[in-house]
This record gives C-alpha cells, structure tokens and sequence, in this order.
C-alpha cells in the first residue's frame, strides 16, 4: 500500500452563488489531472469550503495548492493531516451546499461578522492543568462524544447539529452569562457557528478550541481527554497519537460507531446488526452533521 495522506481543512469566505458551479467545475478538473487516486470530498457554498481529501501524499498536497489560491476571498486554508497505509475515502465529490456546516441559523456568517475567539490547544491544556473556572462543551452529536471526549466536557446528547441552538440554550440556561465557555468539535469547524448561537443567548465569555480535538492530538496528545475521536471517514476514529483506532469498529448494517463493550453486546452479530439497530431498529445518524 502507498502511503496516504488524510488532509481536512474549511474557510470561510463570501462566494456569489454565480460562481459556484464554475468553481465546481474548475476543481473536478484539477483533481483529475492531479491524480485518479486523489479522494475527498469538498463542500462549496456561499459562505466558504468544507474540504475532506484522501490519497498519496504527493496528490493531497498538489490539491492544497489549487485549494489555496481558488480564490481571492478564501485566502490561505489551514489543513490538518494525518497518515494511513491507504486511502480512507473512496471518491472523489464536490458538492454545492447552503451552509459549510448546517445549524439552520442563516443570521450566522462568520465571514461577513468575523470569526469566534479561538483558544490554541496548548493555552487551552494549560487552563485544564490550572483548573480554571470555565464550562468545557462538546458540541459533536452523541455518537460522536461516545468515543471520547475531554474529561471535563458538557454533553448536550444532541443526535444533529442543526438543534444544537435550541438545546444549547435549553441545557445551560442555569449557566451564569459570564462564565467562560470554551466548546471544541472535530477539526473546528462546527464551533465557529456554535458560538454564535450561545452569544445570541446572551454568553459573554465564548471561547472555541483552535483546530478542534485534532489539534489538540497533535500538540497536546491525550492529556484531559479520555478515548478516542470520531472521525467521517473509513478508519471510524483516530486515536490521540492520530493513528487508526483498531479497537473501534463501524456496524455493517447502520454505521454506527462501536467501542469495544458495545461489539461484547449480545445484539452485535458482524454484518447483520449492533445495539443501535438490533430488532429492526435503524439511526441514520450521518444525515446531517
């Protein structure tokens, strides 16, 4: 096998839904002539990229390139990579969306109102170190945070980000408005507009992990997180020396991510169900995320 590079990466930017299909059209062409073993998937909207690629080394790079100077309201992208004996995607899509990640609250364009505050994962290590008083959110879907999480986190147990507003709201209503929240995600990109919505309930101390849990892997290892990272593509979940965590599994039937006591459930039985879907019982929990 080659060695591969898993690369994923968003930026906001205003883009005129005009020139979204020439964009589309410019990428699938490059992507091509870069290399026929270049995966990924990108989404385009009017409020930026979300990028997700995978293949050798040599091809994901060519394809940062072209991601980098696609255009001049986009700027430089920031793209967090990890490696595998091969590739984890198995095609090659780009796709014309609403939203770089859907919440369901058009009020919120972070590239026309500016960007959260960011913590960097080193400063927000040194905060858990000192014990600060701060709420420490997740704001990933329930079988997501089921794999791991930071010790000290919030669970909303959403199962979509798109109520994320309405149950964050619900759930830290008794939270004093000026108590730091900082809220982390996967790579960071849920958090830019996870953090508007608690500003619109009235927080005034909202902070977001730089780069997500994968940054954090990448700096600050495992320290205050216990477990694993849900990841959306063929390896499940990453484990936080970002390599391929083996003991995870995936149901063949409904694609939930299984960590090792729900593979000893009696109701997994490999390739014919799992406790999320045994009895006839499906989660289509990959519809929106």
């Amino acid at each position: 096998m080659v060695e591969c590079t898993n690369s994923s990466a968003y930026k906001f930017g205003v883009l005129s839904a005009e020139e979204l299909p020439a964009l589309r059209q410019e990428l699938l062409e490059k992507a091509a002539a870069i290399s026929p073993e270049l995966y990924g998937t990108i989404l385009l909207t009017q409020e930026g990229l979300n990028i997700r690629l995978s293949g050798p080394t040599p091809a994901v790079l060519a394809m940062q390139q072209v991601l980098n100077s696609l255009h001049p309201n986009l700027g430089s992208i920031y793209f967090k990579d990890s490696l595998s004996s091969g590739p984890t995607l198995r095609k090659f899509l780009v796709r014309i969306k609403k939203e770089v990640i859907s919440m369901g609250m058009p009020s919120v364009q972070p590239a026309m109102t500016g960007l959260a505050a960011h913590v960097s994962p080193c400063e927000f290590k040194a905060w858990m170190d000192a014990g600060k008083d701060m709420l420490v959110l997740d704001t990933r879907n329930d079988y997501e945070v089921r794999l791991g999480t930071f010790k000290s986190a919030v669970d909303l147990g959403i199962k979509s980000f798109r109520v994320f507003p309405d149950a964050a709201k619900e759930q830290l209503k008794e939270v004093p408005k000026t108590k730091p929240i900082v809220m982390f995600c996967t790579g960071g990109v849920r958090c830019e507009k996870a953090s508007y919505a608690l500003l619109q309930s009235g927080h005034e101390n909202v902070f977001q992990l730089d780069g997500g849990i994968l940054k954090y892997f990448e700096d600050c290892g495992d320290a205050h997180y216990n477990g694993d990272c849900y990841i959306y593509d063929d390896r499940v979940a990453l484990t936080p020396a970002l390599t391929k965590a083996e003991h995870i599994a995936m149901c063949y039937v409904c694609r939930n991510p299984l960590t090792l006591a729900e593979q000893s459930s009696p109701e997994f039985v490999p390739q014919q169900s799992c406790p999320y879907c045994f009895g006839g019982k499906r989660t289509d929990f990959r519809s929106v995320h």
